[in-house]
């Protein structure tokens, strides 16, 4: 936290330096439009491209931003010194009390929190701003010891030391807080969209009956699971699978979390995991397994269309899957499942899919 504080420090002091030499100061950014975020296909993972932004007191919108910037920097080493933390919706009722640098909209107090990831390299957690939204959950033989708010280790079993809603993940998942200890004989890590699919598979036991780490990504998953994700992925070395509805907006949480999102494109190489493979479910399997499903709308539609040039799906796999999807005119969702009994999906469906895989 101090190496973090002392990078906002610098910051600050460059702009004292300008005001000291009598000169307008300002503030160089990377540019944030889509036209300056490109998916790098080395790492496979979006990044900003080289274009920049001079944000200066020449203009009074400038100047606003500067002053803002200059409060949350004072706000920030304030709250380190006194050990304490906020969260974003906090961070922006504060702005109240900094006059003519309060916020107009949370929005604004986001991005501002942002532009100061992408130019000190560091997260929002490493300047104790948290999110809204809760953690994850995580279930399975995977022993990991967190170190507590009162600074003390503790080691615990996702499996034997949490009850049926498994092992919630923090916001600080970085390993100054979380360290993993061992996996036991896990083959492989879920990721579940849904928290009915969750409850499913831990009330059939599927964890212990297939040696899986099953973890609850809530739908489109905070930037915390995906690190949570990655850091599990990467110390395991076990496959990480994405178990989602059949829908274009499924299709892009599994996106987000293997190739990173546009939004986070400055911390894309901490969230992404680009080895993550998707489990399910597929157009293909509204056919093999003759799928309850619904008429796509015209949104999902466009989504499609718009997943058809998106460079995280030109693989053969995927653009063979959206044809299909296209030409079916349907979608499903994973309880779809359940037309064949509560233990299908874990007696018949993830041990096909796991096989076909080979993971198993």
């Amino acid at each position: 936290m101090a190496t973090a504080v002392h990078e906002l420090e610098q910051i600050a002091a460059q702009i004292y330096k300008q005001l000291s030499a009598g000169k307008v100061p300002e503030m160089s950014i990377p540019t944030r439009s889509k036209n300056n975020i490109i998916f790098d296909e080395k790492s496979k993972v979006w990044k900003y491209g080289k274009a920049k932004t001079t944000r200066t007191a020449k203009k009074l919108d400038g100047a606003y931003m500067l002053l803002r910037t200059t409060y949350l920097l004072d706000f920030i080493r304030e709250m380190s010194g006194q050990s304490k933390s906020s969260t974003l919706r906090e961070l922006y009722y504060i702005s109240e009390a900094w006059e003519m640098g309060k916020f107009h909209a949370q929005d604004e107090s986001n991005k501002l929190i942002e532009d100061l990831e992408i130019v000190t390299h560091f997260q929002r957690e490493d300047f104790k701003i948290r999110p809204e939204e809760d953690g994850a959950k995580i279930l399975g033989d995977v022993t990991l010891t967190e170190v507590n708010r009162k600074g003390n280790p503790m080691r615990i079993n996702c499996r034997n030391d949490v009850g049926d809603t498994g092992y919630n993940i923090p916001y600080n998942v970085e390993d100054n807080k979380i360290t993993f200890n061992d996996f036991g004989n896990s083959k492989c890590i879920i990721a579940i969209e849904t928290g009915g699919m969750f409850d499913r598979l831990v009330e059939n036991g599927f964890d212990e009956t297939h040696d899986a780490i099953l973890v609850h990504i809530k739908g489109q998953p905070a930037r915390s699971t995906r690190r949570f994700l990655q850091r599990l992925h990467k110390a395991s070395d076990l496959p990480l699978l994405l178990f989602t509805d059949a829908d274009p907006w499924s299709y892009r949480i599994y996106s987000s979390v293997a190739y990173g999102a546009i939004k986070t494109a400055h911390i894309s190489h901490i969230l992404a995991t680009p080895s993550a493979r998707y489990l399910g479910v597929t157009p293909s399997d509204i056919i093999n397994y003759e799928l309850p499903s619904d008429d796509l709308n015209d949104r999902d539609i466009s989504a499609l269309k718009s997943i058809q040039s998106d460079p995280r799906f030109k693989s053969k796999y995927w653009r063979g899957e959206i044809e299909l999807q296209l030409e079916l005119g349907k979608k499903s969702e994973q309880q779809a499942l359940a037309k064949y009994g509560l233990d299908f999906v874990t007696n018949t469906y993830l041990p096909e899919k796991l096989k076909e895989m080979n993971i198993i």
